[in-house]
This record gives structure tokens, sequence and C-alpha cells, in this order.
């Protein structure tokens, strides 16, 4: 529990557990845009080896992943093929628009995964009236979607389109190791034939702060560049490389209890009155909520569960998003369940 409430609303609400401050206090560090900070060079060694690509950077924020990876794939007017509730499409305030001067193409996609045909039907035919198809973006798992994992076969098909129409091929992974860790495919069978793909260590690895992107040498070259010009490039970075390689050794099989714990709190919430969840749905650690047969809005379900000690976000006007991680416990998540039982069958119960 944080701060006297049960923490629902995302997985980056983590805090640094102490072995992890431990690491972060005991870090070797230097300076990061010299390349002679020890822990960042081990970081990106071991994401790069973990995804199979050649090389890596490490950077802030995921979002800063997926602008910078955008701003060194496209041209001015160019367009990201991607699912239509993906991160990159509606939750970065428009920045592809504004850094690469791109745009997305969005589909509509199966619980935020789309198919090779629907990505193929998206590729622009070339003609100098129209934008140039340049990307194709997954999001690996789909997260408003509900923690979908995108199927490797569904992939490997997309990346086939990518690659015979020569687009690069961008992933979104975000939280690649819940899909890892809820499916047993490793990382870089998921991540093969990808330009570019990122981690974030900051959700369900528990990290304060920081992601890695990954691709070849002459993408990192280009995605350095892109580093200095927006102002990602730090100093003695190492303080927080730290808690990254701290939780790829610790944090990484536990994300299964994350996934246990999000499937009892759907089966709990899918039995009550005026509540709409598909359990059969939950894959890793994030669970939608219609709220829509109820009485109440998601801004006053959020209200009144606040209230009470669950505290979790709307993500639309009928709908909540929960996610479990490693500061919810199995006890928790059982408490955060009984609070929903009690609204739904009493003040919010369904109209």
């Amino acid at each position: 529990m944080s701060n006297n409430h049960i923490e629902l609303q995302s997985d980056t609400q983590t805090r640094p557990t102490k072995d992890m401050r431990e690491a972060i206090a005991s870090a070797e560090v230097g300076d990061e845009q010299g390349f002679n900070d020890p822990s960042v060079t081990v970081l990106v060694e071991r994401v790069a080896e973990l995804f199979g690509k050649e090389s890596a950077v490490f950077l802030p924020s995921g979002t800063m992943c997926n602008q910078i990876s955008a701003a060194v794939h496209c041209g001015p007017g160019d367009d990201i093929i991607a699912e239509r509730s993906a991160h990159i499409v509606g939750v970065e305030a428009g920045g592809i628009s504004v850094l690469a001067r791109a745009g997305a193409y969005p589909i509509d996609g199966d619980r935020g995964v789309f198919t090779a045909e629907q990505a193929e039907a998206a590729v622009r035919a070339p003609w100098r009236y129209a934008p140039r198809t340049r990307v194709i973006s997954i999001e690996q798992t789909a997260n408003l979607a509900g923690g979908t994992v995108w199927p490797l076969e569904t992939i490997r098909s997309v990346v086939e389109v990518g690659k015979r129409h020569e687009l690069k091929m961008h992933m979104d992974g975000a939280r690649l190791l819940n899909a890892v860790v809820a499916s047993g495919i490793a990382a870089r069978d998921y991540t093969q034939g990808f330009d570019s793909v990122w981690l974030d260590l900051s959700k369900g690895l528990g990290c304060p702060v920081g992601a890695v992107l990954a691709g070849s040498s002459e993408f990192i070259d280009k995605a350095w560049r892109w580093k200095q010009r927006i102002g990602g490039s730090m100093r003695q970075a190492g303080i927080i490389a730290a808690a990254g390689i701290y939780a790829l050794d610790h944090n990484v099989e536990r994300m299964a209890e994350d996934h246990a714990n999000a499937k009892v709190l759907a089966q709990k919430l899918a039995s009550l009155p005026g509540l709409h969840v598909e359990p059969d749905h939950v894959e890793t650690n994030i669970i939608i909520i219609d709220v829509s047969a109820s009485s109440a809005d998601a801004a006053t379900w959020s209200k009144r569960l606040g209230e009470e000690g669950v505290r979790l976000a709307p993500i639309g006007p009928q709908k909540l998003r929960a996610l479990t991680h490693l500061d919810v416990t199995a006890e928790e998540v059982v408490q955060a369940g009984e609070v929903f039982a009690t609204l739904a069958e009493g003040e919010l119960r369904a109209s």
C-alpha cells in the first residue's frame, strides 16, 4: 500500500525498494554523454543483448523513445501506422507531428492488435498527393486495450508486410517484459525484424525513471543526435541506470505475481452488478472496467473508490483502468475487490 491507499492507478506509481535504493546509492558513475558512465554502459549493453540488437541508448522516458524513433525513421509528412489506442497516437501530446513532423495512420484493431491484412490495407500506394507510409508501430503489450499480448505469429506476419514494402518497424515495448513473462516467449523472438524497440524501466520493473531504446548501431548513432537535440542527454546517469540493472536481475520473473493478482481482481469485479470485466482477456497486469451499466460514470467511481482508499483513474467516460504491480500485494487486491463490491451493491449499484 502506498501512502495509506491501494495504488491501482498505474504501474508507473511503483517506488524503488530498499534493495534498489541501495543499488542506486552504490552505483558507479561517470559522464554519460562521454560514454564514461560504467553503470549506463552495463545497462544499455544488457538491453541490446536482451533484444538481439547491436546497440542501445539510455533515455529519461519511454515517450522520448517513441519520439526519437519517429524522428529518426520519418521525414516531414510521412505516416506511421499504429493501432488507434496506441500510446504514440493519443497519449504523447501529438509529439510525432511536432518533432518528426509525421502523422499517425490509426488502425482499429481487436483489443489493441491489428492483423497483417489491416496493415497491408493501410500502406499507401506511392502518389505525390498522399503522405508516404514510412513506419509500422506496434505496442507490446497493448496498454489501453487491456494489456493484450501481441501473438508472436501476428507480429511476424505484420513484420513481413513492413519488410515487403521497405518500411521501418518500431516496437513500443513499454511492457514487453510483461508479455515475455506471460507467454514464456523470449524478448528477442518478439523483437526480431524490428528496426527500433524500447523497454520502460519505470513500470512493472519498479525503477523511478528511465527507458532504453535499442536498434542497429547506425540507428542509435542517429538517436543520440536527437537525444542531445531535445535535452535527453544526462551526466552521472549511472545513479538511475543502476536501478535498471537491479530490476533486470530481480524484478522480471516476479511480474507473474502481478498477472495473477490482476486475474483475481478481474474475476471478483466480473461478478459484481453494474460492472463489465472480461477476466479471460486479462493476460498481464491491466484490467479494463466498464461501469456503463451502473448508476455512475467512471469519474464518480474513481472519486468514491479513492475516498475508500483505492486509487485508479478513468480512461474514458464509462471506463476505468486498474493495474497491478510490485507495490500491490495479493491481500490488497482482495481488499480492493471488497471495496468495489461495497460500492457496486450500494450507492453505485446497477441502474
